[in-house]
């Protein structure tokens, strides 16, 4: 048996080849690109050998070429290979060294592959995830170029409607007025890259039945729920919720010595663009009216909002895990805006668009011909009936009990029930 140590670069690959024994019979540097590899692999290496590397940028394009070649490929978390991540003497050649030894005494922490599925939907959220920074940049140095000419913008939302037509004839001097619509521009083909990749994204989640259910979660979107997905892939890999949080780096640090143990803040290990995008979606917990706003109110009175946040993103992930694996979506969700997060979903990955109105065959409401226009809310479990997810489970009785003990029983029995409630007229909207 052989072992094969590759440090991989982004234009070149230092590789040591070990026997059984530990002693090298092969070391050679050569470029990173598929023809170099595919020989190097024909040459020295076979169906006897075992490869080492690290995950970067391009680790998965490397394994793809050196699979059908070698008996195995291992992919290593460089942050947990202490023996190179912390050694006094680093080089190319002393990596790719104590990669194939620690290939061949199998002290080599791997990482889990992603399937295809899941890669494309990683380089699609990273991408996103780009051009929002993009976006973001764009926005920030427009305010910059009022703020250097102490001008100050009318308007609170200055990339709205009226902020934008506001912004197309502001006062400016002849710079001023160039860079503004230079940005402008900018910032206008980033906007249309973004709504083209976000129907794409809603197009590959409405395919996912795991994006359905978790976007039932209250504060998740579309984006959240594929930025999780993508980085948490198959959750049978995690016994149990804890080692998901722990994963995505959301938990808190530990140094324990004899009887001293401190807890310190989160370890942020993992994705750091999924862990911020659950803390976003931990803000909107705050005010709703079930069990988890209770947690994040009750949390909030004893902690400051940095730990409430953080804490109910744990939370967030340690009930999509249950949620994933049971099959089963949230069962304490608002009705009215998880129908519009299902609704979104559905029209813009390309499902039936349903028409509104009373369906033929049905009743009309009891406020017909009164003057008061209202809409239909079906309950809970009758919205997952109508978008395909599967039943919520009885309640447990440990469940019960938490529901007593948060007052949010009646909470949890009234979404359950159909409802009726008002439509926002033309005038209402206006105002």
């Amino acid at each position: 048996m052989k072992y094969a140590g590759l440090d991989v670069h982004k234009r070149v690959v230092e590789a040591t080849v070990l026997d059984e024994s530990g002693a090298v019979v092969h070391r050679e540097r050569f470029d990173c690109t598929r023809a170099e590899l595919q020989r190097f692999a024909v040459q020295h290496l076979g169906a006897d050998c075992k490869v080492a590397l690290e995950a970067t940028t391009n680790t998965w394009g490397v394994y793809d070429v050196l699979s059908p070649h070698v008996g195995e490929v291992v992919v290593s978390n460089p942050l947990r290979t202490r023996a190179i991540a912390e050694a006094k003497v680093k080089t190319d050649k002393v990596d790719a060294m104590v990669l194939a030894q620690l290939l061949r005494t199998d002290f080599l922490p791997r990482v889990w592959r992603p399937d295809e599925q899941t890669q494309r939907v990683r380089r699609l959220c990273s991408r996103r995830a780009g051009l929002v920074s993009d976006r973001t940049r764009i926005k920030n140095r427009i305010h910059a170029v009022f703020h250097q000419r102490l001008i100050a913008v009318p308007h609170d939302k200055l990339f709205g409607n009226k902020g934008m037509a506001w912004l197309k004839s502001a006062p400016l001097d002849e710079l001023g007025r160039a860079a503004v619509d230079s940005e402008l521009r900018l910032l206008e083909a980033i906007e249309r890259e973004l709504n083209d990749l976000s129907i794409e994204l809603a197009r590959v989640g409405y395919q996912d039945p795991r994006i359905k259910l978790l976007i039932t979660l209250p504060g998740v979107d579309v984006t959240v729920a594929q930025a999780l997905v993508s980085t948490l892939g198959d959750v049978a890999r995690f016994p149990d919720p804890d080692r998901a949080a722990a994963y995505l780096g959301i938990v808190p640090s530990v140094k324990q010595s004899a009887e001293h143990c401190y807890h310190g803040p989160i370890t942020k290990h993992g994705k750091s663009h999924t862990r911020w995008l659950l803390v976003q979606a931990a803000q909107h917990v705050a005010s709703h009216p079930g069990p988890l706003g209770v947690f994040f109110r009750r949390l909030l009175k004893k902690k400051n909002r940095n730990v409430a946040v953080v804490a109910t993103a744990r939370k967030l992930v340690t009930i999509a895990w249950h949620m994933l694996k049971n099959n089963e979506p949230y069962r304490y969700a608002q009705p009215l805006p998880t129908e519009r997060k299902l609704q979104a979903l559905r029209t813009k990955g390309g499902g039936q668009r349903r028409k509104p109105g009373t369906q033929k065959g049905k009743p009309r409401p009891p406020n017909y011909g009164t003057g008061t226009s209202t809409r239909r809310l079906p309950g809970l479990q009758a919205l997952y009936d109508a978008e395909g997810l599967p039943q919520t489970k009885p309640l447990k009785p440990a469940e019960k009990r938490m529901l007593k003990e948060t007052r949010t029983a009646r909470f949890a029995d009234k979404i359950q029930r159909e409802q009726r409630i008002p439509r926002k007229s033309a005038n209402s909207k206006a105002s």
